[in-house]
């Protein structure tokens, strides 16, 4: 029978965040950790996406932690499987599987005046000093209520729940979206699909990178001389800190930005109604900066159209699109990317007094720096609201907040302090600040609806600044910005 369990550190996920924040606790002196993971295996997003042709848009060596560099990353760009494999073997490495329990997926939590009560799916009760959520913010499909989607006579999933088991070869195959994820394995379906049709609601902007193998000299560099590898983090960390400025409006960047998707696009793209097409009608930056060296080549070839338009209803075998074209399909794919807004505003978990996230965040998700919240004590977020990015390696983020947070777990042990929440003044100062800097962004003014905002138009998920303002921001928080909460006994 399921039953309570106790522990000191709780951690929901698996993922780079959930391994770093114990990789960290442990080298703290915190011993009782323990992470649940709603799979069988490490890995977050990079365990879940599978599809033909998964990878990272952040170069290898500044995607990875800073604690545990991979000189042997066998490209510029790492494939999914690659990154996967790399999380494995930290985990291995660090003895993190032991800490890991598998198949248990968050339900619940709520603050019971002395700690977490933290309940799973299935019946699991956990009890907990301090609760770290580790969900990440691309983990639950976002797959619209379209009319007739359930007639649909094919077999039709979503790019992050991949059905390997069906054979395109061959096949017609309709993709709804032109996302992060629909540019990456529509040019490899395309090689042995019948025929693809890409129902492309908003043109994205997508621009090449310098993408390529990385050859084993250089490997064997970067195992022998570490400061080489160093090297190459810091100039790549650096020259995507530069990108920033295209979301701020900076003339130069944006520019250089701008030319670089239309020569890129023009390259592969000569029928002018198809560029036409392929050019957003929002500033560059306003949705996510998508690279690609194959997608514009991909939509060239003679068996992959582009539908310029969302689908309105599918009819059994028929996708009908908002123009009313309509095409024969074999396989469908959503290609439409995450609930990440509305999937923070579902956690079930409620704070002190018996006040629920739900209702803290019903004007607005926000929190202290984006790891905590006034009303929940001991309760802590990784790339949790506003730390999101469109410019940088997200695991910088993650790195900055598990150190903040372990170093406030370090001085609450020194002081003698069970538990703590962020000063309400000091997170309304800082959603205040967020408020004002998003509003001058090209997240808010550039003319376009992205998954970046909420239903109010506002940009909760992303941090306005650079990375290195961020981390200097960090490490200079600390318990000052909290007060003491009183333990029941």
């Amino acid at each position: 029978m399921p039953g309570q369990n106790t522990t000191d550190l709780l951690i929901v996920g698996a993922g780079f965040g959930g391994l770093i924040m114990a990789i960290e606790a442990r080298k703290r002196g915190i011993r009782d950790i323990v992470i649940l993971e709603k799979a069988d295996e490490v890995g977050g997003t990079w365990r879940e996406n599978t599809y033909p042709g998964v990878a990272c848009d952040v170069p290898s060596h500044l995607y990875s932690m800073a604690s545990h560099p991979n000189p042997d990353w066998t490209t510029a760009y790492a494939g999914g499987g690659e990154i996967q494999a790399y999380i494995q073997r930290v985990a291995q490495d660090e003895g993190l599987y032991d800490l890991c329990r598998f198949k248990r997926t968050f339900k619940s939590a709520k603050w019971d005046g002395a700690q977490w009560q933290i309940d799973t799916e299935g019946g699991e009760r956990w009890s907990a000093k301090v609760f770290v959520s580790a969900l990440g913010p691309l983990h639950v499909p976002q797959i619209p209520a379209l009319p007739g989607a359930d007639s649909f006579l094919g077999p039709c999933f979503h790019s992050a729940q991949w059905d390997h088991d069906v054979d395109l070869t061959g096949k017609r195959v309709a993709v709804v979206g032109s996302g992060a994820s629909v540019i990456q394995f529509v040019p490899e379906i395309a090689k042995t699909a019948g025929r693809v049709s890409v129902f492309q609601r908003s043109a994205p902007y997508v621009i090449p990178r310098p993408d390529g193998p990385i050859s084993p000299i250089w490997r064997t560099l970067y195992r022998a001389l570490p400061f080489t590898r160093q090297l190459r983090r810091q100039s790549i960390y650096h020259m995507m800190e530069m990108r920033h400025g295209v979301f701020m409006g900076k003339e130069k960047a944006v520019n250089f930005a701008m030319n670089l998707w239309r020569k890129g696009m023009e390259r592969s793209i000569t029928d002018p109604e198809m560029r036409n097409a392929l050019t957003p009608d929002y500033r560059i930056g306003c949705k996510r900066i998508l690279s690609s060296n194959a997608w514009y080549k991909a939509l060239a070839r003679d068996n992959v159209d582009l539908i310029p338009s969302g689908v309105a209803r599918i009819d059994r075998t028929r996708v009908i699109a908002a123009t009313g074209e309509s095409i024969e399909a074999d396989v469908l794919i959503w290609g439409t990317g995450f609930q990440v807004t509305d999937a923070l505003e579902r956690l079930d978990i409620t704070g002190d007094g018996g006040h629920s996230l739900a209702e803290t965040w019903k004007d607005g998700v926000s929190a202290h720096l984006g790891v905590s919240v006034a009303g929940f004590p001991n309760l802590f977020f990784l790339l949790g609201p506003n730390t999101g990015l469109g410019h940088n390696s997200v695991v910088l983020m993650i790195e900055a907040q598990v150190e903040h947070i372990c170093r406030l777990l370090d001085q609450m042990k020194q002081s003698g302090t069970a538990a703590i929440e962020p000063l309400e003044s000091a997170q309304a100062d800082f959603a205040g600040e967020m408020s004002d800097r998003l509003s001058e962004s090209v997240w808010q003014n550039g003319g376009c609806a992205s998954w970046y905002q909420d239903a109010s138009g506002h940009t909760p998920v992303l941090w306005p600044g650079t990375v290195g303002e961020y981390r200097k921001r960090m490490r200079a928080a600390g318990i000052e910005q909290y007060r003491p909460v009183e333990i029941e006994p």
